[in-house]
């Protein structure tokens, strides 16, 4: 029963596509292995490169022979794969970036924008960075927020910082804080150092002015507050059951003499108990009074 199975299947050439199928997919799976090897041994000769660059001229003799390595491995990973992004991305670099033999712009311009049509996060990236240029006669800020987009939608930690700066800073796009914030959380969250303290910034930033915000509105919602002085007396109220944003607020107003005589020691009391009681701005504050004395 199985024989005439077979047999019927081999009629009909199900086998021989399947089997046909099975081969092209084993050996693109081998055309891409043997790809990332020649990348990584390229990358190998690369960042050895980078390890002594700063320590010799860019055009240093001593370092061709590890520049070679990488082009040549670049090039037979890209014979193996054509597919491959991640080799064209990398050529691209050693032709702008290196003084490698036989380098040419021009080659590394073609090289960086196919392997950025063909999805690449990093050649995204350089594409974005690259079209951000201060020309008057060249309109390339939406080309390239649009590149840096696509980046981003692969979640590129270094695009996502800029994506985040561009939307806090409102440049080509409409400023949205609330985008920066995003941006800059999930950039923190792939390890970008920069966009963590972004981050951490935007996030004191927001805490501190609710808390302000929040007493304001107690103070100015109350009918019976006429006057500052009297606005000073529901504060110190809050005060007195030491509350952080309450306290935060005293100080400041201790600091910069508004309402009251100035008093750097009261502030630094104020800042110290509200730091104590986990107010960020608080801490910051305190922390900024003692380091000046």
């Amino acid at each position: 029963m199985f024989r005439a199975f077979w047999n019927s299947a081999c009629k009909g050439g199900v086998v021989n596509s399947s089997f046909s199928q099975y081969n092209y997919q084993r050996g693109m799976h081998t055309r891409n292995k043997k790809a990332l090897e020649l990348i990584a041994k390229g990358f190998s000769a690369l960042k050895e490169v980078d390890r002594v660059i700063d320590y010799c001229e860019l055009n240093d003799k001593r370092l061709i022979p590890l520049l070679r390595t990488a082009k040549q491995h670049f090039e037979l990973a890209l014979e193996a794969d054509n597919t491959n992004t991640h080799a064209r991305y990398w050529l691209s670099k050693l032709h702008f970036k290196y003084h490698v033999p036989g380098a040419n712009k021009a080659v590394g311009a073609a090289l960086l924008v196919e392997a950025a049509e063909m999805g690449d996060p990093d050649a995204l990236y350089e594409m974005g960075c690259r079209l951000r240029v201060e020309n008057d006669y060249v309109q390339s800020d939406q080309q390239a927020f649009y590149f840096i987009e696509k980046a981003v939608d692969q979640l590129h930690p270094a695009a996502l910082y800029l994506l985040g700066a561009v939307y806090l800073t409102g440049d080509c796009v409409n400023k949205d804080v609330s985008s920066a914030i995003w941006c800059f959380h999930r950039a923190s969250e792939k390890g970008h150092a920069g966009a963590a303290i972004a981050y951490g910034s935007l996030l004191l930033r927001v805490v501190v002015v609710v808390d302000v915000i929040v007493i304001l509105i107690v103070i100015l919602q109350n009918d019976y507050v006429q006057s500052d002085q009297q606005a000073f007396y529901f504060i110190e109220k809050a005060v007195d059951q030491l509350h952080p944003a309450a306290l935060y607020l005293l100080g400041a107003v201790y600091l910069t003499g508004d309402c009251v005589n100035k008093d750097v020691s009261s502030a630094i009391w104020c800042f110290h108990r509200a730091s104590e009681k986990g107010h960020a701005g608080a801490a910051i504050a305190y922390g900024s009074l003692l380091l000046r004395g």
